[in-house]
């Protein structure tokens, strides 16, 4: 036999398998989300996602200085209020649970861990809709983005960096950066959720967030058929100015994760969300995989097919991983 290509000589030690991988992923690379709950005295424990909680005010500032020091490349922030009504006004209130967030994570980590803030309404409607509603029932998009404008402006207020606009409606990111530029606000970046699927795979975040979401959001999230509307919606989103976009879910898309990396020049980023998370920590429990190497696999994975960021509710314990293997 004429073996004069042998692939595996490279495959033969840890430390040459290790010299060759042409994918890593870094703590640098991981976004850690994470819910604070209004008035929580304490972690509130979220039953279809173990190891996940509700925050508090101290628990919050306290996952966040972890992050930090792991070397976490960011925080993404999302609220859990008290009140809620048809058009989202604690949303957009200077003391909304979200700007107070953002606060407590700036004073107990400086400018060393990048502070995502979720511009969406779901958290914060009676509905559960991620826009405010016409006299039919409907998704208003042109009157969201006037709510996304006011949101917009209390999240920069308070401090964030970032402002994740996952509502996906038309226009958002435009809207978005055109109020943000007019008050002075240019140094607030825009990640667009630009590709975000009407995914079954977001029903443990539901339950994170206490969402009351009557029907479906068909509507205005992608249809998991798609493919092509996805590289569309993704070219309006960079077009009207976002300075990251997102694919999400992240597992089950990851042919449109390669595209739309290969496609754009911003960082690409993807969310491996409440589901995906659940799946591997389900089958685990069961003793059906071996934890830490699906963890593993799924972010190699994601990494692999274009994302340089990747938003992970596994982010500190992963980046633990690396940094004290």
């Amino acid at each position: 036999m004429d073996l004069t290509e042998r692939p595996r000589r490279l495959r033969r030690t840890a430390a040459i398998r290790s010299l060759v991988r042409e994918h890593r992923v870094h703590p640098a690379n991981l976004v850690l989300p994470v819910f604070i709950r209004q008035g929580a005295q304490a972690p509130v424990p979220i039953a279809s996602m173990p190891g996940v909680v509700q925050h508090s005010r101290d628990s919050l500032m306290r996952a966040a200085t972890q992050a930090a020091e792991l070397g976490v490349g960011g925080i993404m922030l999302f609220g859990v209020p008290t009140d809620r009504d048809a058009v989202g006004h604690c949303a957009v209130a200077p003391d909304s649970i979200l700007a107070q967030a953002i606060g407590w994570t700036r004073e107990a980590t400086g400018d060393a861990l990048p502070i995502f803030a979720d511009l969406c309404l779901d958290e914060f409607t009676s509905h559960g809709h991620c826009g405010v509603l016409d006299a039919q029932g409907n998704i208003d998009n042109d009157a969201t983005l006037l709510v996304y404008q006011q949101m917009a402006l209390t999240l920069a207020d308070a401090g964030a960096d970032f402002l994740g606009l996952s509502g996906m409606m038309d226009g958002q990111v435009g809207a978005v950066r055109e109020i943000l530029d007019m008050n002075g606000r240019t140094d607030v970046a825009l990640l667009a959720y630009a590709a975000k699927y009407a995914s079954a795979f977001y029903g443990p975040f539901r339950d994170a967030v206490e969402s009351a979401l009557d029907g479906d959001r068909n509507t205005y999230q992608q249809d998991p058929a798609n493919a092509v509307e996805s590289l569309r919606e993704v070219r309006l989103d960079v077009a009207q100015g976002a300075d990251m976009v997102m694919v999400k879910p992240a597992l089950p898309y990851l042919d449109i994760l390669a595209r739309v990396a290969d496609m754009v020049d911003v960082p690409v980023a993807a969310y491996v969300v409440s589901g995906e998370y659940s799946m591997i920590e389900a089958a685990a429990a069961a003793g059906f995989i071996d934890r830490q190497r699906a963890i593993t696999e799924a972010l190699i994975a994601v990494r692999r097919a274009g994302a340089s960021i990747i938003c992970t509710y596994w982010a500190s314990e992963v980046a633990g991983w690396l940094t004290h293997p």
